[in-house]
């Protein structure tokens, strides 16, 4: 290959301002299965989970540099003797397994039942920006809350926390065009800005008690609510909120002990979690749902309706920006997504 396998790295935890926690290091080309896309990587976004695996590694040192990174937009190079879909020179995105070499690399190898053609209508760095919000998302939404996709829950309010950051710019969107009452949470000049422009009805402070902002809204109690953030800050305000037999939704596993009786036991109410990369681990029968899944994202986009959720793009990928995007992501103050193009020293 005319790329060298220069990939970006990391072999312990490390503080994101030391220079040694993400590195250039030297890496074997990907080994491509039956169902694999070898893909050239032109455009990758961080997400939380990127940080938090990062620290999970402990002091280390691990025996290989551990590659990171699962949102990516790029360009098949080949395919594997099983794959039927797709052909050198297609532009496609995807978000991979977390149990394999992430896209912070030129070349990376994805099972092809997780990718879609990318957005015809935006560029690769756009196109990084959805799969792993969109998924997550989407199956949250749609599959494990159970909002009917074609409208017949049209009407009903969903609460939002952590209304402003890649997830929550989508699920805003989507519960919209399910036709739900979509109340987020903000509590920055910027980010209360931001869910207004993603299409949220109203707009709350999650630093202040939620149960009197919601009252002047003329709501008591609501059949969905949505916790991108940590579901034990929010446990007793979330089950005083949660309607009978309503559907909590959560993606953050929570830091300390939470009570799963009363009141949600009392209300016979449902807490689904979401992880987007079970079907991949799991190898589920259903796994190809994800690649489907984000060809309606593709095509939603390339119809104009969906509003970008990109929030900030760095050139070019390289330790020091992928360092940037990590910090913003751990500080919290990063809307919507982060996306990085291109290759290179900076």
């Amino acid at each position: 290959m005319e790329l060298p396998m220069q990939a970006i790295g990391t072999t312990r935890f490390l503080p994101v301002t030391d220079p040694e926690s993400l590195v250039w290091f030297e890496s074997p080309e990907p080994v491509v299965g039956p169902r694999d896309l070898l893909v050239k990587v032109e455009a990758i976004a961080v997400n939380p989970v990127d940080t938090k695996i990062r620290k999970s590694l402990g002091a280390g040192p691990l025996p290989e540099p551990r590659i990171l990174g699962w949102d990516a937009a790029g360009t098949v190079v080949s395919v594997g003797s099983g794959v039927s879909g797709f052909q050198p020179g297609d532009e496609v995105f995807y978000a991979g397994e977390v149990m394999r070499p992430g896209c912070n690399a030129p070349l990376q190898a994805v099972d092809e039942r997780l990718v879609a053609r990318k957005p015809r209508s935006v560029g690769f760095a756009e196109a990084a920006s959805w799969p792993l919000v969109a998924i997550t998302a989407w199956e949250l939404l749609f599959e494990r809350m159970r909002v009917d996709v074609a409208g017949s829950d049209a009407g009903k309010p969903l609460l939002i926390l952590n209304g402003a950051g890649g997830v929550g710019s989508v699920l805003i969107q989507l519960a919209k065009r399910a036709g739900l009452r979509v109340i987020a949470t903000a509590s920055r000049p910027e980010s209360i800005a931001w869910c207004r422009e993603m299409g949220a009805d109203e707009v709350i402070n999650h630093h202040l008690p939620l149960a009197p902002q919601l009252s002047e809204l003329g709501l008591s109690e609501l059949p969905l609510i949505i916790n991108l953030h940590l579901p034990d800050l929010y446990w007793k305000q979330t089950g005083e909120l949660i309607a009978p037999f309503g559907t909590l939704g959560l993606v953050v596993e929570p830091a300390g002990l939470v009570s799963a009786g009363d009141p949600m036991k009392m209300k016979c109410a449902t807490v689904a979690w979401e992880w987007m990369f079970a079907r991949a681990k799991f190898k589920t029968a259903d796994m190809h749902r994800q690649g489907e899944i984000l060809a309606e994202i593709a095509r939603l986009v390339d119809a104009g309706e969906f509003k970008p959720i990109l929030g900030n793009t760095l050139h070019p990928i390289s330790p020091e920006t992928l360092r940037e995007a990590h910090a913003a992501m751990e500080a919290g103050v990063a809307l919507g997504k982060w996306t990085l193009e291109g290759w290179g020293e900076s």
